[in-house]
């Protein structure tokens, strides 16, 4: 029941993004009809390391915000506890429109609903500017491994649970949850390895050969595959990624699981209304601009784009999902 509860919304989020419509242009008010002050530039947060898909999209969209707003974008990392330090900085912040964030779920969607987390913020911490992608689940091996195809690394796990390594960017992040639901439908166990910095550190740890096993999102494993540096066996969509056309779905191979990354951007709840519309354009603008959408085509990655209230809405109902399907990922920690 859990895995099909998840694979309805997450096939539900592909819908909403090719239905979605513009950014909400809620009425001016006076508290930000000079916003953003000139001189004066604006801290975009992202929690996780350099080099991974959720900074590298921040960077694409960096110069468009600039080129919007009138003044300096400066991207931030700050990673760790799987994005909860980034989160915790975001939502610290002022309400005033200078500090704004990249925000992806599972993790920022979870890790408030976990007590032991001690995340200091809820969902109603966030104020969502937009959505920009979902990016699907992917597992990979090594170029050389004996694995050649996803039946043959699910059969081996299975017959000798939790001998092989596999990375996450974190406890109860997507990968994490990815192999909850693995687990859960085929038996299939696998040790993992949580890299709280992100996919670049998780990446680096695969290609050390310190983990057997890549759990990623296909902006991640793009060009390892088409370098020869990673083999992936299987994507955990509905269908083929257009990036990676030879690389069956999981469905294709006999396993229904469908599992994402969802990432867009927020601010710190609160905003004057002047603000959060003069953001919410500059972010439409960035996500849906050409040469922002060919770039992270060239990831691998579909635009999905969704303005600030209806990425409220999805967020709102993820978190209603999350929660019946934590504990899946509390058993594996």
């Amino acid at each position: 029941m859990t895995r099909t509860r998840i694979a309805a919304a997450f096939a539900a989020a592909a819908l909403i993004g090719l239905t979605g419509c513009g950014a909400n242009a809620g009425a001016a008010n006076n508290a930000g009809d000079d916003f953003p002050r000139k001189g004066k530039s604006i801290e975009l947060i992202v929690s996780f390391s350099s080099g991974g898909a959720v900074d590298t999209a921040a960077r694409l969209v960096q110069p468009i915000l600039e080129k919007e707003l009138g003044t300096n974008v400066e991207v931030i990392n700050k990673p760790g506890a799987g994005g909860q330090i980034g989160y915790t900085q975001l939502t610290s912040a002022k309400a005033d429109g200078y500090t704004i964030g990249a925000t992806g779920s599972p993790s920022v969607v979870v890790s408030p609903l976990d007590p032991a987390r001690g995340a200091k913020y809820t969902r109603e911490s966030f104020q969502p500017l937009g959505r920009q992608v979902i990016d699907p689940t992917v597992i990979a091996v090594q170029p050389d491994s004996p694995y050649k195809t996803l039946k043959d690394l699910l059969d081996a796990a299975k017959a000798d649970p939790k001998s092989m390594t596999a990375s996450t960017t974190g406890l109860q992040t997507g990968e994490h949850f990815a192999m909850a639901q693995l687990q859960e439908t085929t038996g299939a166990e696998f040790a993992p390895v949580h890299f709280s910095e992100g996919a670049a550190q998780a990446t680096t740890a695969f290609l050390g050969k310190h983990v057997d096993i890549l759990v990623a999102n296909v902006s991640d494993v793009t060009d390892l595959s088409k370098q020869g540096k990673a083999r992936v066996l299987g994507v955990m969509t509905a269908e083929r990624a257009p990036s990676l056309p030879d690389v069956p779905t999981f469905k294709e191979s006999g396993y229904d699981i469908e599992a994402g990354t969802v990432r867009g951007y927020s601010a710190p709840a609160g905003l004057p209304d002047a603000v959060a519309t003069k953001l919410e354009a500059a972010f439409q603008k960035a996500i849906e601009d050409p040469t922002v959408v060919k770039k992270m085509e060239d990831l691998g990655l579909q635009t999905s784009y969704l303005s600030g209230k209806e990425y409220q809405e999805f967020w709102a109902s993820q978190e209603e999902d999350f929660k019946k399907v934590l504990p899946l990922v509390q058993k594996t920690d």
